[in-house]
């Protein structure tokens, strides 16, 4: 078994910058990619980002590239987004994902575990 916990969601104006965390619990050594998700109100879940095991490979959705960072730290089974330039159509619950498989992807359906989700709201 394995558990997602994502920290850092909250409330920030525009152009404003937050962190979220994710920390990974029980079955640790099974997992390979790590990824973020976000779904807005009416909206399907759409990929944000993700990363592999290593850290070496990366890959970020379009629409937040050059704000948003993913990173890693294996020591820690944590994952992290870095948002900056926040706007508010960024405005969304944000999941994190784990997966057993060893390179990232954009289909929410290859990964393996989900955590609850973390609300982050950018104000105009």
């Amino acid at each position: 078994q394995v558990q997602l916990v994502e920290f850092g969601g909250g409330l920030v104006q525009a152009w404003g910058s937050l962190r979220l965390s994710c920390a990974a619990s029980g079955r640790t050594d099974i997992l390979n990619a790590r990824g973020w998700f976000r779904q807005a109100p009416g909206k399907e879940r759409d990929f944000v980002a993700a990363i592999t095991w290593s850290g070496g490979s990366t890959d970020y959705a379009d629409s937040v590239k050059g704000r948003f960072t993913i990173s890693r730290d294996n020591a820690k089974n944590t994952v992290y987004l870095q948002m900056n330039s926040l706007k508010p159509e960024d405005t969304a619950v944000y999941y994190c994902a784990a997966a057993n498989r060893l390179w990232t992807t954009r289909r929410s359906g290859a990964y393996d575990y989900w955590g609850q989700g973390t609300q982050v709201t950018v104000s105009s």
